[in-house]
């Protein structure tokens, strides 16, 4: 989400200025070297940009609810971890931002990963201090953590390898949990994209061809194990959900597909490697073996 902010402002920019195709594409290419009008670029854009969330995160979201002398909240058991996956997700994309758009800027890798790929962690971090002084929430240093292991799994990869070999990716479908809560689960499919983990699905995508470099593996041939879960219509009061689904049970669900590393399909336009970066976030939908704690194993054709 916020790497498409980030196209669309340099898109504005673009169209503002009356670019062309071409200087779009010239646009987009990361500098050789450092380049200090870019580095401007890069740093307000990520002040606005963060400023600008945590601003509307504070009118629109903590606005609705009291506010509390800073405490700390052990929600670690909530929602079958997925929001703590999603920590995890998001903190990884917005790191990858952040040492992409310093990339472009021609800053180094070291100061990529030092201050580029930490973004995630910092502004993460800064809203679970909101969280702190709302007494519908808390800090939770079970969110911290999972912040951190994004970040981490991003920086461990370019020291490692000097490269993204497994990447976290998403996928969404709606389910019939929404309906039963919309004010918790969202009453839109933007809003059930959000808040509706139980039709959140996340992926560790790991490319094939990087770990088998000498093999005919096409190299942009992913392997990808994804988590979700079910059943939920709260936290963790499971005699709610019975009064809605009396079938249904909170269920951990384990998946194993293929996947597509965009950035590994060949281009020299710079323009379509900005839109393959931006979209590699996204899980492909493809064949999948799904492997579930009550329901055992199934295929599907597709999933996403």
């Amino acid at each position: 989400m916020n790497k498409l902010k980030f196209l669309l402002i340099i898109l504005a920019l673009n169209i503002n200025l009356g670019f062309s195709q071409s200087t779009l594409d010239s646009f987009l290419k990361p500098s050789d070297s450092l380049n200090k009008p870019r580095l401007n670029k890069v740093i307000i854009s990520e002040a606005v940009l963060a400023t600008t969330a945590l601003v509307g995160l504070n009118q629109l979201w903590y606005a609705d609810y009291p506010k509390s002398d800073f405490h700390f909240i052990n929600d670690n058991d909530q929602w079958l971890q997925m929001d703590k996956v999603g920590h995890v997700f998001s903190s990884y994309q917005l790191g990858s931002f952040g040492a992409n758009a310093l990339k472009w800027s021609g800053c180094n890798r070291k100061s990529q990963i030092i201050y580029g790929s930490t973004i995630g962690f910092a502004f993460l971090s800064t809203v679970e201090v909101f969280d702190g002084y709302s007494s519908e929430w808390g800090f939770s240093l079970g969110d911290i953590a999972a912040n951190a292991g994004g970040t981490a799994l991003f920086v461990s990869q370019e020291l490692l390898w000097k490269e993204q070999r497994i990447v976290p990716k998403f996928s969404f479908h709606t389910t019939q949990y929404a309906s039963a809560r919309p004010n918790v689960l969202g009453s839109s499919i933007s809003e059930q994209i959000i808040k509706d983990y139980n039709g959140q699905t996340y992926w560790l995508s790991a490319n094939v061809y990087s770990f088998f470099t000498k093999s005919k593996i096409p190299k942009w041939l992913n392997i990808a194990l994804g988590y979700g879960a079910e059943g939920m219509i709260t936290g963790s009061d499971d005699l709610v959900n019975t009064v809605f689904f009396p079938d249904s049970k909170r269920t951990r669900q384990f998946y194993l597909s293929l996947d597509v590393d965009l950035t590994k399909i060949k281009t020299k336009s710079n323009t379509l490697k900005t839109l393959f970066s931006l979209f590699n976030s996204i899980k492909i939908p493809a064949p999948t073996i799904e492997i579930s704690q009550f329901k055992g194993v199934k295929g599907h054709f597709f999933y996403f």
